[in-house]
C-alpha cells in the first residue's frame, strides 16, 4: 500500500488550450485572499529601481516613429510594475478630493485584484465552486454599482488617462540601452525562447540572435 501524499491547495494547471483548471481541493475563503494578495505583494516587488527608472543621462529622443515604438515596447516590458504604480497613483490622486469615492473605488479595485487578477485558486463557498464567468459578472455588477453611486468617473478617467500619457512619454524618451531583464522574464515576455542552446544547462554566458536579445551573463538579458 502506497503511503498517502500531501494534497498542495494551491492548484491551478495549464491545458493544452493554455487555459487554467482548478482542482476541487476545497480552501477558505481567506486562505484564497492570502493567496492573492501574496501573489500580488511579489509582483509589486519586481518593480525596478525608481532611480533607475528616472536615471539621468538616459533620456532622449528617438530616431524615428519605429524606433520609439520599439522603445514603448521594451520599457513597457521592462518597467510594466513601475507603469502600473504611476498609473494607479494618479488614477487615485485625481480622487484625492472625494474621499468617499476614493474608498469606494479604492475598494472595488481590490476585489478585481484580490478574486479576478491574482487569483490562483478556485472560490468555494458552502462547498460549492464559484465559476470563473460568474465571479468575473459579479465584479463587473460592483463596479457599475460604484460608478452609479458615487460618480466621479471624469475624475478617474483624467487621473487614469494623465498616467497613460506619462508613461508613454517615458516609454518614448527613455533609451532601453543597457536594461537587464531577468532571464526567465524574458522567456515569458517572448524576448527569447524557452531553449537558448545547449550551454543553458550549464549556467554559462552565451549569446541568441532573437530580435537583438543578448545573453549577457548568468540569467541576465540585455534589451537593446
Amino acid at each position: 500500500m502506497q503511503p498517502p501524499t500531501a494534497a498542495h491547495p494551491k492548484a491551478p494547471a495549464s491545458t493544452p488550450g493554455g487555459a487554467a483548471t482548478y482542482t476541487t481541493i476545497p480552501i477558505s475563503i481567506s486562505d484564497v485572499i492570502s493567496r492573492s494578495v501574496h501573489n500580488f505583494s511579489a509582483t509589486i516587488s519586481r518593480n525596478r529601481p525608481w532611480p533607475e527608472f528616472v536615471a539621468a543621462g538616459s533620456f532622449d529622443r528617438p530616431g524615428s516613429v519605429s524606433s520609439a515604438l520599439a522603445r514603448i515596447h521594451k520599457n513597457s516590458v521592462y518597467f510594466r510594475v513601475n507603469y502600473a504604480v504611476v498609473i494607479a497613483s494618479c488614477a487615485l490622486v485625481s480622487l484625492i478630493g472625494a474621499p468617499f469615492s476614493l474608498i469606494v473605488f479604492a475598494s472595488v479595485l481590490a476585489l478585481w485584484l484580490v478574486f479576478h487578477f491574482f487569483r490562483e485558486d478556485p472560490l468555494m463557498v458552502s462547498g460549492h465552486q464559484l465559476n470563473d464567468r460568474l465571479i468575473l459578472c459579479a465584479l463587473v455588477l460592483v463596479s457599475l454599482s460604484a460608478i452609479w453611486l458615487v460618480g466621479r468617473v471624469e475624475n478617474l478617467v483624467i487621473g487614469i488617462g494623465a498616467g497613460s500619457l506619462l508613461c508613454g512619454v517615458h516609454g518614448v524618451l527613455r533609451s532601453p540601452n543597457g536594461l537587464f531583464l531577468d532571464e526567465n522574464e524574458a522567456v515569458y515576455q517572448g524576448l527569447m525562447g524557452s531553449r537558448v542552446g545547449s550551454a543553458s544547462s550549464a549556467g554559462f554566458g552565451h549569446s541568441v540572435d532573437r530580435g537583438g536579445v543578448a545573453k549577457t551573463g548568468l540569467g541576465d538579458c540585455l534589451i537593446e
